[in-house]
């Protein structure tokens, strides 16, 4: 590269100087007579102007040696400053590739996130449209349950009025129940009968005692209500209501000891059947009506000193019956 510079340099500094000499030669025109003298001069002048050329070549040698110098010194500078830039060119082209792959890399994944925004918006398009059918439904559903919701209240309402209806319903029905069952009760207690003889077997006399003794009728010939008790003697009136009892006493004849028994209601004497004969056999009867309250009790006790007999023909015995409730 130097040389190729150097070459051109000294073409033009030959140019310059024939240039130059040429001049010279060519202008000056040496007069016939003065030839002599001219030539004789002509060599000094050639002399004198090769020195002057040659001195002025050597000056613009040395100029174009330290220009040379300055080139050389530009040159491997701007050698370096071009390796620097051929490696910062080097580095910018990895660079590029790298940015080439990255936005290749980039544009592919643009290219993926339109596709998947593409169907994004379809599915998006896809939702909107499934709400806006949704939308409707809700719609159409509200209105119907805005419906079923009067309806339910008209039948909420109609329900409370059925339960009131119904609980005065049952209302009625349980005091009908009640009714119903004191009627039972009361049919039940209006059957109320019973008939019972002294002895539960065999034959034999009781007493006589110095003091009125309970009886009590062992065989049971009737006890319907089941008012009579065979353990105490003691009939007990189940219902408020008139009631009829009778009652027979037996007896063998004696000098000293009557056949008496006498009716008790609660406690106090009500009637008596007597009968005292001194041999051979006899009886008394007796019978009352009686108003009895529930709790009521009527029995028999053998009057005092006397006796009472009974045997499987069953002559005494304690009877009574309800004829109405009251």
């Amino acid at each position: 590269m130097e040389m190729t510079m150097c070459f051109p340099l000294l073409l033009l500094i030959c140019s310059l100087c024939m240039a130059q000499l040429q001049p010279e030669s060519d202008n000056h025109i040496i007069p016939l007579g003065d030839q002599t003298e001219a030539e004789r001069r002509e060599p000094t002048n050639a002399a004198d102007q090769q020195q002057r050329c040659t001195q002025d070549i050597h000056a613009v040698l040395r100029e174009m040696s330290a220009l040379l110098a300055e080139q050389r010194l530009e040159i491997r500078i701007l050698q370096r400053e071009n390796e620097v830039q051929g490696a910062k060119l080097r580095v910018l082209e990895l660079q590029k590739t790298e940015t080439d792959k990255q936005l290749q890399a980039q544009t592919a994944g643009l290219i993926s996130i339109k596709a998947r925004t593409d169907v994004t918006e379809n599915q998006v398009e896809a939702l909107k449209r499934d709400g806006e059918a949704q939308t409707a439904e809700l719609i159409s559903i509200k209105a119907r349950t805005d419906v079923t919701e009067n309806q339910v209240e008209a039948l909420k309402r109609d329900g409370e009025a059925q339960t009131a209806e119904l609980i005065s319903i049952k209302a009625r029905t349980n005091v009908t129940e009640n009714q119903v069952e004191a009627l039972k009760r009361d049919g039940e207690v209006k059957q109320v009968a019973f008939s019972a003889s002294l002895l539960a077997s065999g034959s034999g006399v009781i007493g006589p005692f110095n003091t009125q003794t309970p009886l009590v009728f062992r065989h049971i010939i009737t006890n319907i209500g089941n008012g009579y008790n065979l353990n105490t003697g003691f009939f007990t009136a189940p219902v408020n209501g008139a009631y009829h009892f009778e009652f027979y006493v037996a007896g063998s004849g004696h000098n000293s000891h009557p056949s008496a028994a006498v009716l008790v209601k609660n406690g106090g004497n009500v009637c008596t059947a007597y009968d005292h004969r001194p041999s051979n056999f006899g009886s008394a009867a007796h019978g009352v009506l009686l108003l009895l309250e529930v709790g009521d009790v009527v029995s028999l006790r053998l009057w005092t000193n006397s006796r009472m007999y009974d045997d499987p023909n069953h002559y005494s015995t304690f009877s009574g019956y309800l004829l109405f409730t009251m």
